[in-house]
This record gives C-alpha cells, sequence and structure tokens, in this order.
C-alpha cells in the first residue's frame, strides 16, 4: 500500500518539552495564524513513554516503542524502520536538520562523534545536511538561525528544526515558572520571523513537540501535562481550520510529512494523515 500526492517541500519544527498548553498561551504569533485561520492546530496526544529519544522515532516513523524499538533515552542505536529522512532520500529528496545529537544517531551515525558528526554535508546520508549540537542549554536564537541557514543555503524537500529551551528551562525550573513560559513567546518571536520567507518559499511548516514537562522538571509519565503537545500545520496558499478542537496521534505526524512531500507512505505506518 501507498498513498501520494502532489509534492511540496516541509519544514517540521520539534521543540523538545513544548507541552500543548504552553503553546496555546505563550505562543502569539501561531495563535494569530490558528485565529484567522492561515493555520490548523491539533491537541497531539504523545505516544509512551514520554522521553526524548523514543518520541523523536515516533514522529520519524509513525510507529510507537514497542515496534520501533526505541524505547528509552539510552538505547543508541540507528533506526532500523522505515522513516522520514530515508523515505525523502530513497525518492530523491533533500534532507537537513539543525537539531541535538540524538538525531544524529538516529540517522546518521552512532555513537556521535562530536568533531565528525558536528557539521555534515553528504548526500550518502539520510540527514544530506546536519548542524548538530551537544549542550542541553543551547541557544534557541542559534538554533533557529541555523535552520534559517539550512533553508536558504541548501533549499531541503525536508528539514527538521529542533530547538531544546523548553526542555532545558522545564527541567530546571518547572514547568509552572516564567523561565518555562516565557521560552515558548520567545521562541514563538523567532519562528514569526522566519515562517513567512518559508511560506514565500513554498514550504508547508509543521509546529509540534514531544513531550511536555510536570511542574516537578520531569516527563515521562502519562499526565496530560506530559502527554499532551501541540500541531500546528502552516501551507502556502492553503487555507487553515484554525483551532479544529481536534485530539490526534503523534503517529499521525510522519504519514502527513510524507503525504506533503509526495513521498509513497509505507505500511509500517498505520495511523491515516491529517492532510
Amino acid at each position: 500500500m501507498s498513498r501520494e500526492s502532489s509534492s511540496r517541500k516541509v519544514i517540521l519544527v520539534v521543540s523538545d518539552g513544548m507541552a500543548y498548553d504552553a503553546a496555546v498561551n505563550g505562543m502569539g504569533y501561531l495563535m494569530h495564524l490558528v485565529e484567522f485561520k492561515l493555520a490548523s492546530l491539533y491537541k497531539v496526544q504523545g505516544e509512551l513513554p514520554t522521553l526524548s529519544r523514543p518520541m523523536y522515532e515516533t514522529i520519524h516513523t509513525g510507529m510507537p516503542v514497542s515496534e520501533h524499538g526505541i524505547v528509552s533515552n539510552g538505547v543508541v542505536r540507528l533506526s532500523k524502520v522505515p522513516n522520514i529522512f530515508k523515505l525523502a532520500v530513497s525518492a530523491g529528496k533533500t534532507t537537513a536538520a539543525a537539531a541535538y545529537y540524538w538525531f544524529s544517531e538516529l540517522y546518521n551515525h552512532a555513537p556521535y562523534d562530536r568533531i565528525n558528526d558536528r557539521e555534515v554535508d553528504d548526500e550518502s546520508l539520510l540527514i544530506q545536511h546536519g548542524r548538530f549540537y551537544v549542550p542541553d542549554e543551547y541557544p534557541d536564537l542559534e538554533l533557529f538561525s541555523t535552520t534559517g541557514m539550512l533553508v536558504r543555503k541548501y533549499s531541503p524537500d525536508y528539514l527538521l528544526s529542533h530547538p531544546s529551551g523548553m526542555d532545558y528551562n522545564g527541567e530546571t525550573y518547572g514547568s509552572n515558572t516564567p523561565a518555562y513560559r516565557k521560552t515558548a513567546t520567545r521562541q514563538d518571536s523567532h519562528l514569526s520571523n522566519l515562517i513567512p520567507e518559508w511560506l514565500e518559499m513554498g514550504y508547508v511548516v509543521l509546529f509540534t513537540g514531544d513531550h511536555g514537562v510536570n511542574a516537578d522538571g520531569g516527563h515521562g509519565g502519562t499526565t496530560p501535562d506530559v502527554r499532551y503537545v501541540p500541531l500546528y500545520i502552516i501551507r502556502p496558499g492553503v487555507k487553515g481550520k484554525g483551532d479544529t478542537g481536534e485530539t490526534v496521534s503523534m503517529m499521525q505526524i510522519a504519514p502527513t510529512v510524507c503525504k506533503l512531500m509526495g513521498v509513497p507512505i509505507p505500511e509500517t505506518m498505520k495511523m491515516p494523515p491529517l492532510v
């Protein structure tokens, strides 16, 4: 089985630690797009456990952890199943990422070499143009600037942007703090200066999170504050649905990206796309 659509380039922003309520309450620009139906907003029920590396793989494979096998942050190996990067490269498309080094370990090389793997431009890799960082406190401004550079320099068909400010400040101070809430607003401000350019270039932009953070600064469990994340879909020249009020599965993100890019959706992605 495969399902195809007309091809679009896609930028997926995965804001680490971005809870649904933090986005809706703090991201004024994205919510403006929702309010004027220039974007569609969904509430995403994340898979379990609500940990980063397992959810990176779920977002990119459309599979639960019991199937893709990345069951904890301690599983350090390459992905063994169909994923967005592999499917895009197999279809002759260009990929890029500005992201935490765990993405390099999932899709390029494992374990990560801080010198050789930090910056890569190699068409034989799944993430062909990669810029990876190690410190959890890596500035979001620098991450988004790198994202913008990759877009302008390489015009990739699929690009992952992965800021960690929400996760770092959430784990350091807890979610019910100014530090956590203000980080959402700052990320929104950074994106407001980038998204119009990306739409003008013909990109579909998706924004989501991998998990939220609780008041104690933790995640990994099942409570709504760590499990529910936002999904904004912004399509150039296509009217959005506004706030859909729908709760969807995290496993629908991968087939949605594949459909937008015109890449065949594999049998392993069992959930339907959202577009």
